[in-house]
């Protein structure tokens, strides 16, 4: 009786781990793509963002088409290597070879301030 216990239990464990090796794991995706990326104009300062938050230039925050709302991405100049990490709460840019629209500071951080657009490498994890 006990070796038939013994032999339940072993096979209903390493049963068990099979099954969850089997099955997909939740993890993150980062995803890493060099686009074309631009900044806001001073003269939307305080205007509110399609989030709901007000645009506010010393913000580290951005605008992106689709990635949703809150999603932190890091965005790095490749001519220098400098990085920020920016939020996303708006929609924009609204043209097709633009990808993201950074806040003001942001641009400053990573030396793109005054380019007016610049190639940059963003990097974000999508759950």
């Amino acid at each position: 009786m006990k070796y038939l216990l013994l032999l339940s239990s072993l096979f209903l464990f390493l049963h068990s781990n099979a099954q969850d090796s089997a099955s997909p794991v939740n993890t993150a995706d980062s995803i890493q793509k060099t686009v074309l990326a631009t900044y806001y104009h001073r003269k939307f300062e305080g205007h509110r963002t399609t989030s709901g938050a007000r645009y506010r230039s010393k913000k580290l925050t951005a605008a992106h088409r689709t990635l949703p709302f809150g999603t932190m991405v890091t965005v790095t100049n490749p001519v220098n290597g400098k990085s920020v990490v920016v939020k996303v709460n708006d929609r924009g840019p609204f043209s097709k070879r633009l990808a993201i629209d950074l806040s003001e500071s942001a641009a400053k951080q990573i030396g793109i301030y005054r380019k007016g657009i610049a190639k940059v490498n963003l990097s974000y994890t999508v759950e």
